[in-house]
């Protein structure tokens, strides 16, 4: 049985033998981190069937999209018309208006929070951090995140404040689903982009994920991506901004690099440099991992910045690491 509910394709299965319905497949857009995936195939199991008050009632639901389990629910009692308090579900007016008009991973880019970090280094904080490098032959981005809107807005920003040169690459650093979210934009514009070995696999698949539901850039305008494989150190761009990127391959930093600038000695660490509010590290290992790459690379480094981090004195990251291992 197939039918559309709210614009959602629908497919019930229904089972030859008792008639009842062993599965609902849909294709939607997702908003939780399921957006980036784009049209996304969801498939609802039910089973363990029992008889409550009358009524046959799965007790088990199991949940896949796109062929991948996602969650599974069990009823251990079902009960209906039971009595509910309103107030547990009285939700702050204020808040539900903030939802109701959040845009989402749609939100758009502001460049308020801007911080130089060296002549041609432009830093734009944010719940996840880009940043735009001038070099002689053109503009380097420095991470897609979020969407490709928020991507849309960094590009339109760095062209502001470098007017007539081209955006050259963009460089994502790992693997985490924000953090890769305007990567489908930076190849439809024709960036070349520079990713993780390990992560080939997985961005070759968010590229070719279909978006007919609500059409991105990518879908607008098909383009073959241009990847720039990180597997080892490679150069990017000459100049006093030039880069240098390093694979971190730590235990828990595998699926990241490194950005280095030699000539202001500052580090770009990803996704792994974060302080609590009481100055200590949010993670102290994964600040160990990148001090091993530093130390394996040979790296002469002032400052260290990161995906979620502003500027700090790499002598004071390389204290605050001695301070976590101690007993």
């Amino acid at each position: 049985m197939a039918f559309a509910w709210q614009k959602v394709p629908v497919r019930v299965l229904l089972n030859a033998f008792n008639h009842l319905p062993d599965a609902v497949e849909t294709i939607q857009q997702f908003y939780d981190f399921w957006y980036f995936w784009g049209d996304v195939h969801q498939k609802t199991y039910f089973d363990n069937w029992q008889l409550f008050h009358g009524l046959v009632y799965p007790t088990n639901c199991v949940e896949e999209r796109n062929g991948l389990l996602w969650r599974s629910t069990q009823a251990l009692d079902v009960e209906f018309n039971v009595s509910i308090d309103d107030k547990s579900f009285v939700m702050d007016s204020n808040i539900a208006k903030k939802s109701v008009t959040s845009p989402g991973w749609n939100r758009p880019f502001r460049p308020d929070q801007a911080a130089v970090l060296a002549k041609g280094v432009d830093l734009f904080l944010g719940a996840w951090n880009s940043t735009v490098i001038k070099q002689p032959d053109g503009i380097v981005i420095l991470e897609a995140p979020i969407s490709g809107i928020y991507t849309q807005g960094v590009t339109e920003e760095a062209r502001k404040r470098y007017p007539g040169a081209p955006i050259k690459a963009v460089l994502s650093t790992s693997d985490s689903w924000p953090h890769t979210g305007g990567v489908r934009f930076a190849v439809a514009q024709g960036f070349p982009v520079y990713i993780l070995d390990l992560n080939l696999p997985l961005l070759e698949r968010v590229v070719k994920a279909p978006h007919t539901l609500e059409p991105d850039a990518l879908a607008k305008n098909p383009r073959e991506p241009q990847w720039k494989i990180v597997s080892d150190k490679v150069e990017v761009g000459g100049g006093e901004n030039r880069l240098e990127l390093y694979p971190l391959r730590g235990a828990s930093t595998e699926r990241q690099y490194l950005a280095y600038f030699p000539d202001s000695r500052l580090l770009y660490a990803s996704d792994t440099l974060v302080l609590n509010d009481d100055g200590s590290l949010y993670d102290p290992e994964l600040m160990r991992e990148v001090a091993q790459a530093v130390r394996r690379a040979n790296l002469e480094v002032d400052t260290i910045f990161a995906m979620h981090q502003g500027p700090v004195p790499w002598r004071q990251a390389l204290d605050l690491i001695a301070k976590s291992q101690r007993p």
